[in-house]
């Protein structure tokens, strides 16, 4: 079947209409208000619901709160988080906790922020922070080690005071 298309004027053989409506929206735009922020000096007001990057906590005697039980690791969907769990010794002077990891760390540039690490963590160690400027100069800078990641996170106030010796 042989489509017959109709015959293309002068003016739109020299694509004038293309030509007219790219100009409409370059005088459109220009005549716009502009909404360029000058980024350090004014800042985003962050929107009621948005998840940023996820920190560790600690609790109120300066402890970690995490127990290494890896869920958040097993959870997160871009395989962002890695936790070594310290073996079992266990973590000396850490209270009651039994499994302090050994080590935890969050690559920055594979988090998709999706906020399902806090949702899983049994003992509410891992929060998200609204912040939107992560930074770095290298790709190891971007990977954040427990000791980054709790000074980040800072400490959580918790109402049970569930590791408290008594």
């Amino acid at each position: 079947m042989i489509v017959k298309r109709a015959k293309m004027t002068l003016w739109e053989r020299f694509y004038g209409p293309a030509f007219v409506n790219g100009l409409k929206v370059t005088i459109r735009h220009f005549f716009m208000k502009k909404v360029t922020m000058q980024y350090p000096e004014e800042k985003w007001t962050v929107p009621e619901g948005y998840r940023g990057a996820p920190y560790l906590v600690k609790d109120q005697e300066g402890r970690t709160k995490c127990v290494s039980c890896q869920l958040c690791e097993f959870v997160c969907p871009p395989k962002a988080i890695r936790i070594t769990p310290p073996g079992p010794e266990g973590m000396p002077g850490a209270g009651n906790v039994e499994k302090g990891p050994k080590d935890f760390q969050i690559n920055m540039l594979r988090c998709i922020f999706c906020g399902l690490c806090q949702e899983v963590c049994p003992e509410e160690a891992i929060f998200l922070k609204k912040d939107y400027a992560l930074n770095g100069e290298s790709r190891e800078e971007m990977v954040y080690h427990k000791e980054k990641l709790l000074s980040l996170g800072g400490v959580r106030e918790d109402k049970i005071m569930k590791w408290k010796n008594k």
